[in-house]
């Protein structure tokens, strides 16, 4: 019997090729990182601005939750709420950042609140007097001009530290209103127009700046809330 044979042709083996690397790859994976983190960033910034009534009516909006916003009116946009704009005003007038730590602006929901601090390298304040010194009335008076031009009302509350007067016919409460009633005094010649006053008090040593340090020369100040609710 004959046998049929078969000739194998036997071709070279082809190893697949291994994938050509990507090189760069990661850094398109760091941008896109960077990107997401400074736009976190940004949003905290933003809603920094934004009243804690507003941020609720904000969170009620991405959760469903639509009952507070029937009680507070139209969802707000996140941009300039109007304490920011009165903030960015302030902050970047010239002549109040020259004043260092003898100037302090505070956000609040209700507006901005502006301290003049009594320090040790620059006082505001006469010794146990309601009197200005040349350098707090000179700050008081910019701080008139750059508000000038606002038509937010305000408040002025005049403070003292903790230690008792050495006037037996005088007390920190007399010093803190007579400070109050300076500072309106040096604001309206500013040009602070005086209907913006909506109150001059005096609260002596009832609210330091620092409630655990009442003796601190930081807690000797005249505290003016501008208003952002008209």
């Amino acid at each position: 019997m004959a046998i049929a044979t078969t000739n194998l042709q036997r071709f070279p083996g082809r190893r697949p090729g291994a994938p050509r690397r990507k090189m760069g790859t990661w850094k398109m994976a760091y941008a896109d990182f960077l990107t997401a983190l400074m736009a976190f960033f940004l949003m905290l910034w933003l809603v920094s601005g934004v009243s804690p009534e507003s941020r609720t009516v904000i969170a009620d909006y991405f959760t469903g939750d639509n009952s507070s916003a029937a009680t507070s009116g139209p969802l707000v946009e996140i941009r300039q709420t109007e304490t920011f704009r009165l903030y960015e005003t302030l902050r970047t007038d010239e002549a109040l950042s020259a004043a260092g730590d003898n100037l302090q602006l505070v956000q609040e929901a209700d507006g901005i609140r502006i301290n003049l601090i009594d320090t040790e390298a620059r006082p505001l304040f006469a010794v146990e007097s309601g009197a200005l010194t040349d350098a707090g009335a000179d700050l008081t008076r910019q701080l008139g001009l750059a508000m000038s031009g606002l038509a937010e009302p305000l408040t002025i509350e005049g403070h003292t530290d903790a230690f008792a007067t050495h006037d037996s016919k005088r007390t920190n409460w007399d010093i803190s209103s007579e400070r109050a009633n300076a500072a309106r005094r040096i604001l309206v010649a500013a040009g602070v127009s005086p209907a913006r006053v909506r109150a001059v008090t005096g609260l002596a040593d009832t609210q330091p700046l620092n409630p655990g340090e009442p003796h601190l020369s930081a807690n000797r100040r005249i505290s003016i809330l501008l208003h952002s609710d008209g």
